[in-house]
């Protein structure tokens, strides 16, 4: 049933009147001066005399008189206001309004991706270049395999108290200062590390490390927010999933070029050193690089947004608008939290895997420090081809919730049999179940940030993906520790059938989430045009649209005070609806023309 067959009027309410009372209509008048007669015959008292009407004193029409000045008075304001998109612009008039409504896409957007990728892979690959070299940096520093563990997991650690500032940071100052702050203290970080390479100075790379995970914090919630500032509504999904793609290619690389780099060589410390050295100076100056690339090429936002979901957004915050307030609506939000949880148990689990694979590697193959190197790259480089595929299915189908589960439940099985067949003696076979694991796991990765940007729309994207990894980041840590601890009593297997656990978990939270595409159905609702959320009338009316509708509910993506049905060949709503916060603010909702429920 098309949209254009359904009920073609339009009801005006009193906006501070409860949305339940009808207003009835004001009859059409015919033509030829003051004293043109109605169509609809007298009632009520009303007596014909003579060739006049003589009207008797009723109720019902001095309030239907009263009705239509209403109602002329409301078709005077309507002239007056700006149009609903205009109203979300923190200021400007009509034609700034027209000029917000304008999308391009602008060839900019490749370079800003291309560089954000690049230093995000750098501060991956300093995250792993420990763990994978674990035998390595024990022997150098004289420490323990759990300290070597801790380097790795100080960017887990140092996420989660920070991701409250930097989500707020991003969100009041825009994309450039938080970049910038990202690839800076990754330089930073770097060149430290370069002064840390001596037996003694332990303590050193410590810090060092600690500030890259710093850094790591205006990293890591930025995809979603590019993608969705830069790139248009066919392309997004894709953009998102390219970004992650930075990330994951530092963590194949990370997992790949140092044992190459720094051989073991217990036996002559010296030369260790210098290997060492050799790659903490590669990545600094690599690092020194991208910072410079970053302050010429990343901006806030382009001219014109490249969406009708940005377009209806304000460029800025506006005075009204609360951070605190945005985590609360998050936080309220059910599905949003369910996805936090199954999102918190996927990427934790590839977050343990990846930590504690070189463990788990050297318990069945000794002296294989390069293939535990070269299994991580099959891990990593499969999964991003997932990443890869998954975004283009996005953008192609836009079945958000089908996907994410399916991949979930892939993923469940794929760690399955990487535990089962760890211990064959086959470090082949390894390879092939490595790469199956990581297809899915890491591929999961961009499904889980564009599932919360549709499902939380129109809260600030940085913020849903800051509160997604640091739910990464806690379950990452918890699951890394207990893992580590199982693994070293009772071997990887135990540790592994510990995460298939959770998973598993993961899957049945994923099935109870209600999908609602709530970017996506403002982007169809541009693109359509003339399509617009009017509201429904009356019980009786809302019967007759289910009927011309087979029965499909026509749901709002978007909480209004009342049910929404779609109308054809009507101009945007000039009295945009307003949702009251838990402190009793209003924020304005940007137009639904179309909902889209998945199921």
């Amino acid at each position: 049933m098309v949209a254009g067959e359904l009920v073609q009027e339009h009801v005006r309410a009193d906006p501070g009147a409860p949305d339940d009372i009808t207003i009835p209509r004001r009859s059409p008048e015919l033509p030829g001066g003051a004293a043109a007669e109605r169509h609809a015959e007298p009632t009520n008292g009303a007596v014909r005399t003579g060739g006049g009407r003589e009207e008797a004193a009723d109720p019902a029409q001095e309030e239907e008189k009263q009705e239509e000045k209403q109602e002329e008075k409301w078709s005077e304001e309507k002239e007056a206001l700006p149009d609903e998109s205009e109203a979300m612009l923190p200021s400007g008039g009509a034609a700034e309004a027209a000029k917000s409504r304008d999308t391009q896409l602008f060839a900019r957007r490749f370079a800003v991706l291309a560089v954000f990728s690049l230093y995000s892979l750098v501060n991956a690959f300093q995250w792993i270049q420990y763990s994978i070299l674990t035998n390595v940096f024990t022997r150098f520093y004289g420490v323990s395999n759990d300290k070597v563990d801790w380097l790795s997991i100080v960017y887990m650690v140092g996420y989660v108290p920070l991701i409250l500032p930097a989500t707020w940071l991003l969100d009041r100052r825009g994309l450039r200062l938080t970049a910038l702050l990202g690839a800076g203290l990754n330089c930073a970080g770097a060149w430290l590390k370069c002064a840390s390479v001596g037996p003694e100075l332990f303590g050193v790379t410590v810090t060092a490390q600690v500030i890259c995970s710093v850094a790591q914090v205006f990293i890591l919630g930025l995809p979603s927010r590019i993608a969705s500032v830069w790139f248009g509504p066919r392309e997004v999904s894709t953009a998102c999933a390219t970004a992650v793609l930075g990330n994951q290619l530092g963590t194949a690389i990370g997992f790949l070029l140092p044992p190459v780099l720094v051989p073991n060589t217990p036996d002559d410390l010296e030369l260790m050193g210098r290997n060492i050295s050799v790659m903490f100076y590669g990545t600094a100056a690599l690092s020194t690089g991208l910072f410079l690339l970053t302050v010429i090429v990343i901006k806030d936002r382009p001219p014109l947004p490249p969406s009708p979901a940005q377009a209806v957004l304000p460029d800025s915050p506006t005075e009204d608008y609360s951070y605190k307030q945005s985590i609360l609506n998050l936080i309220q939000n059910k599905a949003f939290i369910l996805l936090l949880i199954s999102y918190g148990i996927m990427t934790g689990s590839f977050y343990s895997v990846s930590t504690l694979l070189n463990q788990m590697i050297m318990t069945f193959y000794e002296n294989q420090e390069l293939n535990a190197g070269r299994i991580g790259l099959t891990l990593v480089v499969a999964g991003m081809v997932g990443s890869i595929l998954c975004g283009l299915w996005l953008d192609h189908t836009k079945t958000y919730k089908m996907t994410t589960l399916m991949v979930y439940v892939l993923s469940f099985g794929g760690m399955v049999v990487f535990t089962f067949t760890l211990d064959l003696d086959s470090i082949y076979l390894v390879f092939f179940t490595a790469g199956v694991l990581g297809f899915f796991m890491t591929g999961y990765l961009p499904l889980g940030f564009e599932f919360g940007v549709e499902i939380t729309y129109p809260e600030p994207e940085g913020t849903s993906s800051g509160l997604l990894n640091a739910f990464a980041q806690i379950f990452g840590i918890i699951f890394t520790l207990i893992q580590g601890k199982l693994m070293t009593d009772y071997g990887p297997r135990a540790g592994n059938l510990f995460l298939c656990a959770w998973i598993f978990l993961g899957i049945l939270l994923t099935a109870m989430i209600k999908s609602e595409l709530k970017r996506h159905n403002v982007n169809m609702g541009a693109d359509c045009g003339d399509l617009q959320a009017v509201p429904s009338e009356s019980p009786e009316e809302q019967t007759i649209l289910d009927k011309k509708t087979n029965g499909v509910s026509l749901a709002s993506s978007i909480s209004f005070s009342h049910e929404t049905s779609v109308t054809r060949g009507s101009r945007w709503n000039p009295r945009p609806k307003r949702r009251s916060s838990a402190e009793g603010s209003t924020s304005l909702m940007p137009p639904v023309t179309g909902m889209v429920k998945e199921a």
